[in-house]
């Protein structure tokens, strides 16, 4: 079975930066030591170019993609600053450069501290992966049509997938 919108998709997958890559450096992120990752295709689970890059493979395929910025988590945009007290990030341990996950008012957001100050910090607004080019090796475990309840919710449920 083909991958195509409104199917079931259980992949594993390598992401690395493409000039790392390149370089033959390992992986940033990989799903290989834990389960598949689930997703209902054509819903905007996944970035849209390593979406791209999966239509049409089907189960057993093994392939590398490589997705420019625009496709993956978008450019860097400049002005994404914003200054945050203190208070919202509990008693972490804060370093300029560090990744955090700060909850906001639509959900927890990756961030990078640009400065701590005594009472506020500098954040970045931007995604951490925000401006790079991506390459993905992914491997293929299973595509399955999906449920009508899948459909409805807009997600995968059971192995990989969200659990009500």
């Amino acid at each position: 079975m083909k991958i195509e919108k409104d199917r079931v998709v259980r992949f594993h997958y390598a992401v690395n930066e493409a000039a790392a890559h390149a370089n033959g450096e390992t992986a940033i992120e990989t799903s290989k030591d834990r389960e598949p990752l689930a997703i209902l295709f054509g819903h905007g689970n996944i970035i849209p170019g390593l979406e791209k890059a999966m239509e049409g493979k089907q189960a057993g395929d093994s392939f590398g993609a490589d997705v420019v910025a625009a496709d993956a988590y978008g450019e860097l945009r400049e002005g994404l600053s914003q200054r945050v007290p203190k208070k919202h990030f509990g008693n972490q341990r804060l370093e300029p450069g560090m990744q955090v996950v700060l909850n906001t008012n639509f959900g927890p957001r990756a961030v990078t501290i640009q400065k701590v100050g005594m009472s506020v910090v500098d954040i970045d607004l931007n995604h951490p992966m925000a401006g790079k080019d991506l390459h993905f090796d992914v491997d293929i475990v299973e595509v399955r049509e999906a449920t009508a309840e899948e459909l409805e919710h807009g997600h995968v449920h059971g192995d990989g997938g969200h659990e009500h």
